[in-house]
């Protein structure tokens, strides 16, 4: 046996996959994983407390002060919006402390934003539009809490607001959950499948407090997603279409939730 082959077969260093296990541990416990804990345990809250279980309770998605000084409301929402992107920030930093090629890796390049930007528009279109309709099955079955998408004041700042905000929950959700874990997870000897998995089912975990409804549309944009991922190691598509699908959802909100009695 020769001594490249011993080396092949030879355990992975045990020392490191710990350290980059806990690596993980840490970032999801200052970001979505917590989110994935609050919302579970939001869930099982409204099935014991409230009459009618998940059903009966509303979830508002994006929320803001409303005082008499709109310019200290913004730049409270504006620290939010910070506060929302600095995980991305922190897995974007440890991400880059292990060489892993162009974009660090998961394709944060400008190498094909071109072409990024049509499969982002794409996905958008393949996972919105069947997602509404979800939406309105789950409310319909009574799976799903009324989902009060925003509830901003009405000022000349709301819609960019709401833009930014969709762009927040684009970066983070998709640079923690789809390109830092799931390179994370290949890492530490998982497979593709078990890594989809596990990613996917976070990503529904922490929409637990929608209900029913929530969670298993945000499995399956989280199967899709990390899929295309793990083929094209390019998470700028993903962050485009979250964006998009975020913005149309909430500002769509804003103009028709008094026009259409489900929304």
């Amino acid at each position: 046996m020769t001594e490249q082959t011993e080396a092949v077969r030879r355990p992975p260093d045990t020392a490191q996959s710990s350290h980059t296990g806990l690596e993980v541990l840490a970032v999801l416990g200052v970001s979505l994983g917590m989110s994935a804990i609050y919302a579970l345990l939001y869930y099982v809250r409204a099935e014991i407390t409230v009459k009618g279980g998940i059903a009966a309770t509303t979830a508002t998605v994006v929320s803001g002060p409303a005082t008499r000084y709109p310019w200290l409301d913004l730049a409270d929402d504006l620290a939010d919006t910070l506060n929302g992107v600095m995980p991305a920030f922190l897995a974007l930093v440890l991400l880059s402390r292990v060489p892993g090629g162009r974009g660090l890796g998961i394709g944060l390049d400008r190498l094909h934003i071109r072409r990024d930007v049509l499969q982002g528009a794409g996905f958008a279109a393949l996972i919105g539009i069947p997602g509404l309709g979800l939406v309105w099955a789950a409310h319909e079955l009574g799976i799903n809490a009324s989902i009060a998408v925003v509830d901003l004041p009405d000022t000349w700042y709301r819609v960019p607001l709401l833009i930014l905000e969709a762009a927040q929950n684009g970066i983070l959700e998709e640079i923690v959950v789809i390109g830092y874990l799931l390179t994370r997870l290949r890492e530490l000897g998982w497979s593709d499948s078990r890594a989809l998995g596990a990613s996917a089912v976070l990503r529904g975990t922490y929409h637990l407090y929608q209900g029913w409804g929530g969670f298993v549309g945000n499995l399956v944009m989280g199967l899709i997603f990390g899929w295309w991922f793990q083929r094209t190691r390019r998470v700028l598509p993903m962050a485009i279409a979250h964006t998009l699908i975020d913005a149309t959802s909430f500002v769509g909100y804003v103009y028709l939730h008094n026009r259409i009695s489900w929304i």
